[in-house]
C-alpha cells in the first residue's frame, strides 16, 4: 500500500526534473507574424484594440479588435489576428472574415500568463496587413500548464 509519504518520496524528484513554464518570447511572436504575414510589412493603423492595460487576474481578459474598412468586395478584412510574447503560444487566435462578414470585429476572452505586449493584426483584400499593440500588466497569472 502506498502511503502519501512514499508518494511524495517518489514523486518529488520527478518534479525538480519536470519542464520549466513554457513561454513565448518576443521573437518567437516575431517568427508567428512572419508565418501570418508571409513577411509582408505590418503597418500601424486602420485596427483599434481594446484591452484594460492593467489585469488583476489573467484567466480571462476581455479583448476587442475592430479594423477600419468598408467591407466591400473590393476592400475587405480577410482576417485578425492576435499575438503575444510571453504566453505558451505567441499566435493565440485567427478570425477569417470576406466581404458579407458586414462589420471586422473579434471580441473574445484570453488568457494573459503575466504582463506582456499584445499585437492585433488584420490582413486585408489587397494584401496589406495593418495593427494596433497594447502593453497589458497582470497582477495575477494565468497559463501555468507546461
Amino acid at each position: 500500500m502506498t502511503t502519501p509519504r512514499r508518494l511524495l518520496l517518489v514523486a518529488a524528484p520527478a518534479l525538480l526534473l519536470a519542464p520549466a513554464i513554457a513561454h513565448a518570447t518576443p521573437d518567437a511572436m516575431a517568427a508567428a507574424l512572419r508565418e501570418f504575414t508571409g513577411g509582408a510589412e505590418v503597418r500601424r493603423g486602420r485596427v483599434a484594440m481594446d484591452i484594460s492595460p492593467l489585469v488583476e487576474n489573467g484567466n480571462t481578459v476581455p479583448l476587442s479588435v475592430i479594423v477600419d474598412s468598408p467591407m466591400t468586395e473590393d476592400d475587405h478584412v480577410r482576417a485578425i489576428a492576435i499575438f503575444n510574447e510571453r504566453n505558451p503560444q505567441p499566435h493565440v487566435i485567427t478570425a477569417h472574415y470576406s466581404a458579407r462578414s458586414g462589420q471586422a470585429l473579434l471580441a473574445t476572452h484570453i488568457r494573459l500568463a503575466t504582463s506582456q505586449n499584445l499585437l492585433a493584426v488584420a490582413a486585408l483584400s489587397g494584401g496589406t496587413f495593418w495593427s494596433d499593440s497594447a502593453q497589458v500588466v497582470v497582477t495575477l497569472a494565468a497559463c501555468l500548464e507546461g
